[in-house]
């Protein structure tokens, strides 16, 4: 009885261990579910302010709607990095997440078995010992009743045996997933963060950089009708400036340049990626 007694405490085991699994990895999948979503709607509210920036733009004078330009550039800049962070998300950390779904789904399925064996078991243990109660001469009818309890309990023992294999398995593979998982998610969020760095620190300059004197000047002169003065100048650009590309209209439009730069900034993020994870093994070390 001692045997049948552990045998049940091993199948608490395995079942307390895939219950924490489908709790903590389901709640993990729709929070980081939750956290891509806010990101691509952080992505499309800048891509409107891209959009309204070079709308404003056009109206201004020219060094500020230059600046403003500049600016709407970087920020467009960021945007597709930050499209790109959420498709790396959507493959790297939710979707492997959502993998545990079926396979916690089989291991339940199998403990399940187990513990119809065990009852099996633990009826045929009932059996012997009512037989041994009311027919202790009986020693035929007990003798089968033994071999069956003998065949019952190594049935159990060997799927036991057997689950417990696949329990560890299944505990090894969550554990180096979900530390693959969070590196991943680090990784997306270093990349992402690193260039952003960089293209704001470009964005912070230009905007620092401008000179409102020389568009006031302008102002002076339209308000007093000096457009014939050699200072003044008129609101139409005389060099052209680089497109913006948010000057498109519609998400579509956003959506078909992000496709045309998507093949350079994969291979300028892979490179990223490798060069940060290699920072922060050293960093380890």
């Amino acid at each position: 009885m001692s045997v049948v007694l552990s045998r049940d405490s091993q199948v608490r085991v395995m079942e307390d261990t895939v219950t924490n699994a489908e709790k903590h990895l389901g709640q993990f999948c729709s929070m980081l579910a939750a956290y891509t979503r806010k990101t691509a709607q952080v992505r499309d509210k800048a891509d409107q302010l891209v959009k309204q920036l070079t709308d404003f733009a056009n109206t201004e004078h020219p060094e500020m709607r230059a600046t403003l330009r500049s600016f709407a550039e970087d920020l467009a800049k960021v945007q597709d990095y930050r499209q790109a962070e959420v498709e790396r998300l959507e493959t790297k950390v939710i979707s492997p997440l959502k993998l545990y779904g079926a396979h916690i789904k089989q291991t339940r399925a199998e403990i399940k078995k187990l513990k119809q064996v065990q009852k099996n078991e633990i009826k045929q243990l009932a059996k012997l010992g009512k037989l041994r109660q009311k027919s202790p001469s009986d020693r035929l009818t007990i003798s089968q009743a033994e071999t069956s309890v003998q065949r019952a309990s190594a049935d159990a023992s060997h799927t036991t045996h057997q689950l417990g294999e696949m329990i560890e398995a299944f505990q090894k593979r969550k554990l180096t997933d979900l530390q693959k998982i969070f590196s991943d998610f680090v990784t997306i969020e270093m990349v992402l963060h690193a260039k952003a760095v960089e293209v704001y620190s470009s964005a912070f300059q230009t905007l620092e950089n401008y000179d409102p004197e020389r568009d006031l000047e302008d102002f002076r002169a339209k308000m007093h009708g000096l457009y014939g003065h050699r200072d003044a100048r008129p609101l139409t650009d005389t060099v052209s400036s680089p497109a913006v590309p948010w000057s498109l209209t519609g998400q579509s439009a956003q959506n078909a340049l992000r496709g045309e730069r998507r093949e350079d900034e994969e291979t300028m993020e892979a490179s990223a990626e490798e060069d940060l994870r290699g920072r922060g093994r050293a960093l380890h070390q």
